[in-house]
């Protein structure tokens, strides 16, 4: 077995472990000891889902397919932001200012960077799917710069950072499974409606979510607590 699949199996096995404690997670009770413990085992699967994808991006570059290796790269930066926010919007919920630090600030530039040259690489060589998943990263990171200038005044700030990141960690391990796993587990469902839906399908349903989650929350805080 080459070094090249080595990684990519390890890939693999970190992405199917990601997934299984997404899951997990989302079931357990927010903030018990277990929903922390497999929110905890996650974020390391998916470090080792980036670390590994690292490689698997230069070997496309290595290998004459630089879009690919680009658009790889591009993904990788949105999981790296996604898994940092994730954790220390819990670990700094009691400092706003240390999670809106410099590392936060590089991560959204970077991400509106890098979905700028995904969105130059789609409409150079007519790939609608680098075009349209280009505006996840510009939308990320102008989100987050924007978020950064008026973050203190939000109560709750930490929690809506996690679940937001979340979402966006959920839909990065449920499109490799969808666009990658799935078709090599049951080949004959591979096909064109299926790779749009997998990219795409659970990026839609993350946004739903996401405005349920935002609507519930608002509601909550805005119910005024019962006279005693």
């Amino acid at each position: 077995m080459s070094y090249y699949e080595i990684v990519l199996q390890l890939h693999a096995v970190a992405g199917t472990l990601a997934l299984l404690c997404f899951w997990a997670a989302a079931a357990l009770r927010k903030g018990s000891p277990r929903h922390r413990l497999v929110g905890r085992l996650y974020l390391l699967a998916m470090l080792a889902v980036v670390l590994s994808g690292i490689p698997l991006a230069w070997q496309r570059w290595l290998d004459g397919q630089p879009v690919a290796a680009a658009f790889l790269a591009y993904l990788l930066v949105l999981v790296v932001t996604g898994v940092w926010s994730a954790w220390r919007a819990i670990r700094d919920k009691h400092d706003p200012r240390a999670y809106t630090g410099a590392v936060y600030h590089a991560l959204a530039v970077a991400c509106l960077l890098a979905g700028l040259g995904v969105l130059a690489l789609g409409l150079r060589h007519g790939q609608p799917l680098l075009a349209g998943f280009s505006l996840v990263g510009l939308y990320v990171g102008a989100d987050m710069l924007r978020v950064r200038r008026r973050l203190a005044a939000r109560p709750l700030w930490w929690r809506e950072e996690h679940y937001t990141a979340m979402l966006g960690n959920g839909v990065a391990t449920h499109i490799a499974f969808l666009a990658i796993g799935l078709p090599r587990l049951l080949p004959m469902l591979d096909g064109t409606v299926l790779h749009y839906t997998a990219w795409f399908g659970p990026l839609l349903v993350a946004l739903a979510a996401k405005l349920w989650l935002d609507r519930r929350w608002r509601v909550r805080r805005s119910t005024p607590l019962p006279a005693h």
